[in-house]
């Protein structure tokens, strides 16, 4: 599945809540006018003449765009200020070059480009914002709210925010259920996600002929977790995860394709076939499902505390409007799901300076805000300076490589073009075997076999992020190491590949899917970036949050990365995703649950 698809179904039915943007901190206007004549026409089909402004939220902040019609068409477009990355400028480009000539507006889903989903859409909203005002259409500046009340709130609009709201709606459909995102789009780190969701036990491998067990499941995570996760959370994550397969698919999920991440003994990571990114497809899953339930979701509306009764039970939550206004929201019982801090990177280096000048993997939304709120009710955290890097950070503009390239055969070489670790290691491992390399960056080799078993790879190749050879000389080339070298460290790795046995650094047979020499090769250079907060609040496997004493706090949950405890030192790949749609869920029916009481 493209991951354009999902941004575009949320997109249909978010653009009404599109807000007011502050822009270099200063309030920008975001309904378009004509420059020449602020005078609104009339509205009509047909597009009037002048200079028309419009703005949309891309990957990294807004766009803002100029565009000239005449003769009741577009014969200019102008970006006036974004602050994409160096490799998202093509896209941009092409996508203002091909509104010329228009005389309506874009399609997201037809005029898209794979690959650049966020910027895509954004430069789109952009153009068709300054389009809907030369038509004379109202721009919506965004809903201010007013205090109220619901059943549920959930706070934040990613994969675990939207799994706990679905299945808060499936307890009860009478339920009133409503969700705050601060940002102005939903999905949050899902969006980005790639490599699918762990499970074990589950039809889906058994239909496969995988042979695998929740136990193993178990001690594979305590093992990556440095054993430093808390048991119950783990065991109760395991035995729920398989049954979180079947709600998915369920609800329309394609997770057919099952393969394998580091750190996993066997093919667990249940991902849509082919291998496409997992984030894209369960947002766009979970979207669809909440438009058919009593569940409303606010965007651009962010939760700046809680609200507490006497008895020290939270009920509701204080809300800031796009606008700046402010109102309070009371509840039955309250979800958080705002993700982790990975984007706060003051946070993080307060935590772990180590990590001091190391890029982030998160999106802009991810700064722990919540963790706050709990400091002020008495909430306790829970291992706060267990903070993960991911090993395969694209080096220039810092794209996650979803570890699923190595699940499905690429190698890791350094500046010299030589292996030096065991590829499947854990992230920890791997990230810090790199480091020790030259430059601290590392080349992820893999050949035309890879790249055909996981489409995900297509995202990278749209983005221009892969070197590439018709033979290993020339992509040696391409990324200017050793050509003989690179072709004696593939030619080792083949034949211990076929031999089913890697005496240098221990990879499994298993783990060793293909021999690497159908052209053409590629090659991607890597560097570790932070990727994961291991810590969090502290729950128990009810996913109530807990006081310093070990006590809930009545009518308040949380799931997914803002959570602490489940993964210990080191997350496994796979079990991110699995965390935000197990525990998600699990927190929409216990607070489904104490709304009902």
């Amino acid at each position: 599945m493209k991951q354009i698809e999902v941004v575009a179904a949320m997109k249909r039915n978010l653009r009404w809540l599109m807000g007011a943007l502050l822009i270099c901190g200063l309030w920008m206007f975001v309904a378009c006018t004509n420059d020449d004549n602020p005078v609104v026409e009339p509205v009509t089909e047909q597009l009037q003449d002048g200079v028309w402004t419009g703005s949309g939220e891309g990957r990294s902040g807004t766009i803002i765009v100029k565009v000239t019609v005449e003769n009741h068409q577009v014969t200019k477009v102008t970006v006036v200020s974004q602050s994409e990355s160096t490799f998202a400028q093509e896209t941009i480009n092409s996508l203002c070059e091909s509104a010329l000539g228009r005389t309506a507006e874009m399609s997201v889903e037809v005029d898209g480009i794979t690959g650049a989903t966020l910027t895509s859409t954004g430069v789109i909203d952009a153009i068709n914002m300054a389009l809907q005002a030369a038509m004379g259409k109202t721009v919506d500046k965004g809903k201010t709210y007013q205090d109220g009340t619901c059943d549920i709130v959930v706070v934040g609009a990613g994969g675990a925010g939207l799994s706990a709201a679905v299945a808060a709606a499936e307890t009860d459909a009478s339920l009133k259920i409503i969700v705050l995102e601060k940002q102005h789009i939903i999905g949050g780190n899902t969006n980005s996600s790639t490599g699918g969701i762990n499970a074990a036990e589950t039809d889906i491998q058994k239909g496969l002929g995988i042979e695998d067990s929740k136990q193993l499941f178990y001690d594979d995570i305590m093992k990556g977790g440095k054993y430093e996760n808390i048991p119950s959370l783990v065991q109760n994550f395991v035995e729920h995860a398989p049954v979180t397969i079947s709600w998915l698919t369920g609800l329309g999920a394609d997770l057919s394709d099952v393969g394998l991440m580091g750190g996993s003994s066997v093919k667990r990571t249940h991902r849509p076939k082919g291998g496409t990114a997992i984030g894209p497809h369960l947002m766009k899953i979970l979207k669809s499902a909440t438009s058919n339930k009593n569940i409303e979701i606010r965007t651009s509306n962010k939760v700046t505390g809680l609200l507490s009764a006497v008895d020290g039970s939270v009920t509701g939550v204080k809300v800031e409007n796009a606008n700046g206004s402010t109102y309070k929201l009371t509840a039955k019982a309250v979800i958080i799901a705002t993700g982790g801090f990975g984007a706060n990177l003051e946070m993080v280096t307060s935590l772990q300076p180590s990590l001091k000048g190391f890029a982030t993997l998160n999106h802009p939304g991810a700064t722990g805000d919540a963790f706050g709120w709990m400091t002020a009710i008495g909430g306790a955290t829970v291992q706060m300076a267990n903070i993960q890097i991911h090993p395969t950070a694209e080096a220039t503009n810092h794209i996650l490589i979803t570890e699923a390239v190595r699940g499905n055969g690429a190698i890791l070489v350094n500046h010299e073009s030589k292996r030096f670790c065991n590829e499947m290691d854990t992230r920890d491992v791997v990230s810090a075997a790199i480091l020790k390399q030259t430059q601290g960056e590392a080349f992820l080799i893999f050949d035309q076999g890879v790249r055909k078993s996981l489409a995900s790879i297509e995202t990278y190749a749209n983005q221009h992020l892969l070197s590439e050879g018709n033979t290993v000389a020339e992509l040696a080339k391409a990324i200017d190491v050793s050509a003989s070298d690179l072709e004696a460290t593939l030619n080792r790795y083949n034949a211990q590949q076929k031999a089913s046995v890697d005496e240098d650094f221990g990879r499994s047979a298993a783990q060793m899917t293909a021999a690497l020499e159908t052209a053409p090769y590629y090659a991607v250079c890597v560097t570790p970036a932070i990727h994961h907060t291991m810590g969090g609040l502290s729950v128990n496997a009810d996913t109530q949050v807990l006081k310093a004493d070990g006590t809930p706090i009545p009518g308040l949950y949380a799931a997914g990365e803002v959570t602490g405890g489940l993964h210990g030192a080191n997350r496994l790949g796979g079990n991110g995703v699995a965390d935000i749609v197990v525990n998600g869920r699990l927190a929409g029916i216990a607070a489904a649950q104490k709304a009902l009481k």
